[in-house]
C-alpha cells in the first residue's frame, strides 16, 4: 500500500471536495491516503493554517475556495512548498463564465442558501425518518418513493440520500410471516422498487451487524438457507406487483439512489 498525505481545504462545508476526493480515491485501492479536511476556510489568516500543516505533512492539496486572492495565496504557497495543488471550482467557473458572458459572484457556500429547494430538503428528511422501516404508513401516499426490502438492504440511508435529493422516501422492511402493509402496495402516487441482494453477502452483513451488538447466536436470521428463501420470497412479491427491482449486492448507496432518481425522473416523463 503507498500512503500519502491528501489534503481537502474549503471555504464552505467541503461536501464538493469529499465527494470528488472518495470518487478518485476509489480508483487507487492499492493506496491508504491519511486525509486532512479544512472546512470554512474563508482568511488569510486560515489559508496560512492550512500551509503550516502542509508543510508539516507534505502531500496532495485539492481546494474548493472562491475568493481569487484567497485561493492565489494557497495555490502559491504550495508552489513554495513544492507540493501539488489543485482547484477544483475556478477552471469549470472561468469556462462557464466565458461561455455565458458572465462574471460569477464569488461567495462562498452560496449553494446551500436557504431557497425553497433547501427547505424542500429538509421537508423531505423529516419524512422520510416519519416512515423509516414502515413505522408509519400515514401519508404513504405523499411519497416520491416506496423501497421495499429484507433486512439490511441498504433501506435507510438510501431514503436518505434520495431526500437530499429533495424525494419524499418511505421504506418497508420485507419479513417472513408479516403482511406487507396494503397502504404500501396500494399507494398510487409514489413510484415502487424492491432492492434484493445475494444471500451470501447479505448473511456476512447480518453477521457483521450482531457482532458489533455483541450478539453469536446461530438464528434463522443469518442462516444462509433461510435468507436464500427469505430473497426468493421478496422477489416473488415484487415480481407479483411488477415494481422495480435493484439488486444492491455489489452497488453503494450512492449508485442505488442513482438509479432511482433516474427511475422517478422517467416515471414523471411518463405522466
Amino acid at each position: 500500500m503507498k500512503k500519502f498525505q491528501f489534503h481537502k481545504v474549503s471555504d464552505s462545508t467541503g461536501e464538493t471536495l469529499e465527494v470528488v476526493a472518495r470518487a478518485c480515491l476509489a480508483q487507487f485501492p492499492e493506496t491508504d491516503a491519511n486525509e486532512h479536511t479544512w472546512s470554512m476556510v474563508r482568511s488569510e489568516e486560515q489559508v496560512q493554517d492550512v500551509l503550516d500543516q502542509v508543510k508539516a505533512n507534505p502531500g496532495f492539496v485539492i481546494f474548493t475556495i472562491v475568493d481569487d486572492h484567497l485561493s492565489e495565496k494557497l495555490v502559491q504557497g504550495c508552489r513554495d512548498l513544492k507540493v501539488p495543488c489543485i482547484d477544483l471550482l475556478n477552471p469549470v467557473l472561468s469556462q462557464l463564465g466565458n461561455y455565458l458572458g458572465a462574471a460569477h459572484i464569488a461567495r462562498p457556500g452560496r449553494q446551500h442558501v436557504m431557497d425553497a429547494d433547501y427547505y424542500s430538503k429538509i421537508d423531505a428528511l423529516h419524512y422520510v425518518l416519519a416512515h423509516d422501516d414502515g413505522i408509519s404508513v400515514r401519508e404513504i401516499e405523499q411519497a416520491d418513493v416506496i423501497l421495499f426490502g429484507v433486512s439490511r438492504t441498504s433501506k435507510t440511508p438510501t431514503c436518505i440520500y434520495l431526500a437530499n435529493h429533495g424525494l419524499k422516501a418511505a421504506n418497508i422492511q420485507v419479513t417472513p410471516g408479516i403482511p406487507v402493509p396494503l397502504e404500501a402496495i396500494n399507494a398510487q402516487r409514489p413510484l415502487k422498487i424492491g432492492l434484493t441482494k445475494d444471500p451470501k453477502r447479505l448473511v456476512q452483513i447480518r453477521q457483521q451487524r450482531l457482532e458489533v451488538n455483541g450478539q453469536h447466536e446461530e438464528t434463522d436470521y443469518v442462516d444462509l438457507g433461510s435468507v436464500a428463501k427469505e430473497i426468493k420470497e421478496a422477489n416473488a412479491l415484487y415480481k407479483e406487483h411488477g415494481w422495480a427491482v435493484i439488486d444492491v449486492s455489489k452497488k453503494s448507496v450512492e449508485e442505488t439512489a442513482a438509479t432511482i432518481i433516474q427511475l422517478h425522473r422517467k416515471r414523471l416523463e411518463q405522466v
